[in-house]
């Protein structure tokens, strides 16, 4: 029990970093070793695989219901869920971009993964038809995520629409969605022996040259951060509100340091409160509105990374895609964003989504998340803030059209 306590204690991202030395030493220096936990691995992938289907379905409904009120669909609702939907959408198209211009997974070798064959080409017509399903629950037996998506977005839609007899609905989802992020605690708690099985069988057969891969998403990362901050958002500030942008990140500063040393939108949620009223202006009545639906549905830098991570996994499997696999994954990603649970390292299940919408094996795809997963904590700091940053653009919007910014507290000295 002693050594139970001892193992918990520690962080878990330090337990994986260990895991993942332990596992690059392992397949450096007795590769049969590593060939011989692969069982290990494979539990692992198992794991993910029977956590995508429910965490997409539960979480992307929860997320929309989550306004709970119908009445918030109205003016300001409808302004909020519009325009985190712009910026959500331009996040994934940044994302796809800088994996497309840099291509931080070409060459890189997963553990001897062959190229996935993707089968005969399917007609545009098809593809469409086949987002609603005949039949739901075959849908979710076959792991149908386009169709999943679907369902779970007019799921959580009729759960608000439906007003007083569809609290229970919304009260249910968010019971589900609440006991899915405690299994994906206690699945990532298993995460140190999967990376070490998962890394070790990939250096067995690749050698470290596949970090360096690794290297280049981090870098993609920062780079697409601050493209969707200093371009998309400060240019609705300063095109859409027509106010100084200098003077909004000033005010917004302090929200941005605790969303990148906690990682998490929720724990950022109260100094975002009193950032967007104390330094921004804008009335309680909107940043109570808007921030706590941005909490839940603004995540921008999420569907960055997805989009991103998504070139970065085809890349790696050796797939190139064509037009309508890049719509496909544009809209995956940004659908699943909008419903990624508030916990660290979620945005790694949604990269399952959006991979099996165009053909890609939940075996294949956790390979990618086991390499990249190691480094994912400092990653996942990184893009929370333009999550961060999203939502409180979007509060400054609405606000702004609403009459409800003070301007002289905008415009004079931060706090």
């Amino acid at each position: 029990m002693t050594l139970l306590r001892r193992w918990f204690a520690i962080r878990l991202w330090k337990r994986v970093v260990g895991a993942l030395i332990l596992g690059i030493a392992l397949g450096l220096l007795w590769p049969q070793g590593a060939t011989a936990i692969r069982l290990v691995g494979d539990l692992f992938v198992r794991l993910i695989k029977m956590l995508v289907v429910p965490v997409v379905l539960i979480t992307i409904a929860a997320g929309i219901a989550a306004l709970g009120d119908p009445r918030r669909l109205g003016s300001i609702g409808g302004k909020t869920v519009g325009l985190f939907a712009l910026t959500t959408l331009i996040s994934v198209m940044i994302g796809m971009a800088a994996g497309l211009l840099v291509r931080p997974g070409e060459g890189i070798a997963l553990a001897g993964v062959a190229p996935h064959p993707l089968g005969p080409a399917i007609a545009p017509a098809d593809q469409l038809l086949g987002i609603v399903p005949a039949n739901i629950v075959e849908a979710l037996a076959r792991g149908d995520m386009l169709a999943i998506i679907f369902t779970a977005i007019l799921l959580g839609i009729g759960s608000v629409v439906a007003g007083e007899a569809g609290r229970p609905v919304v009260a249910l989802l968010q019971g589900l969605a609440a006991v899915l992020l405690q299994i994906v605690r206690i699945v990532m708690e298993a995460t140190p022996f999967g990376v070490l099985a998962l890394i070790a069988n990939a250096v067995a057969t690749g050698g470290v040259a596949v970090f360096v891969n690794v290297g280049w998403l981090a870098l993609c990362v920062v780079a697409a951060s601050l493209v969707q901050m200093l371009v998309v958002h400060a240019g609705l500030i300063a095109l859409v509100a027509r106010l100084p942008v200098a003077r909004f990140f000033r005010g917004i500063a302090d929200a941005l340091v605790v969303a990148f040393s906690t990682a998490s939108s929720s724990a950022t949620l109260p100094v975002a409160l009193r950032v967007a009223q104390d330094d921004l202006g804008i009335a309680r009545p909107v940043a109570s509105t808007v921030l706590p639906l941005g909490a839940s549905i603004g995540k921008d830098g999420t569907a960055m990374y997805v989009g991103l991570l998504g070139q970065f996994a085809l890349q790696a499997l050796g797939i190139v895609p064509d037009a309508w696999m890049l719509g496909v994954m544009l809209l995956t990603g940004a659908l699943a964003a909008f419903g990624t649970a508030p916990v660290p390292s979620a945005s790694l299940f949604m990269l399952a989504a959006m991979l099996a919408a165009v053909g890609v094996s939940a075996e294949q795809t956790a390979i990618v998340v086991g390499l990249v997963l190691p480094f994912d904590r400092l990653l996942d700091m990184t893009r929370t803030v333009p999550s961060a940053s999203a939502n409180l653009t979007v509060a400054t919007l609405v606000a702004r059209s609403e009459g409800a910014l003070d301007e002289r507290v905008y415009r004079g000295p931060a706090i």
